[in-house]
């Protein structure tokens, strides 16, 4: 009886272990990628905007502000043509990224609305891609470092025909 008993619960382990094994596989799924460090936000900040448009160019191309100001960016596309040929977007990087690199990632991040995941941790501001008469708006504090923060467009070839401009950091 001790022998059948302990048949039973071995097979019963064992087709608890069969039938674990038989859920639904998901055969891309991958490790979760490491996330930036969260960016403190404010909740208001010094108006500014900027507008893009069909021109591919910026109409404000420097920004100056104080170290560590909140800064309320405003993006608005005055352009008319349709979001998927002609959208724009405004993102402020890092002091050091390597344009060219970033906007070679950005033309092939197209699920990301042309920003890639891998500079999450260089990225200060970013706006939504915008389609025509479209505008987004995003709060963020300047960077505590004195410098040149590159922003741009990084719908593809935007930056290579000039859209692009600089938050100076005094």
């Amino acid at each position: 009886m001790k022998t059948i008993t302990s048949l039973a619960s071995l097979a019963a382990a064992a087709a608890a272990l069969f039938l674990a094994g038989c859920g639904k596989s998901d055969s891309t799924a991958t490790a979760p990628a490491p996330t930036a460090p969260a960016r403190a936000v404010p909740t208001e900040g010094r108006a500014i905007t900027v507008v893009g448009n069909d021109s591919m160019k910026f109409d404000v191309t420097e920004i100056r502000v104080k170290t560590g100001e909140a800064i309320a960016l405003t993006l608005k596309n005055a352009g008319t043509m349709p979001k998927f040929s002609m959208g724009h977007n405004l993102v402020l990087v890092e002091s050091g990224v390597k344009l060219a690199d970033f906007t070679s990632d950005a033309a092939q991040a197209v699920k990301t609305d042309y920003v890639p995941d891998k500079y999450k941790a260089k990225i200060i501001a970013s706006t939504k891609l915008l389609g025509p008469g479209e505008s987004d708006t995003v709060l963020f504090y300047a960077p505590k470092q004195v410098g040149r923060y590159d922003f741009l467009c990084t719908f593809p070839g935007h930056f290579q025909v000039g859209m692009k401009g600089v938050l100076i950091v005094d």
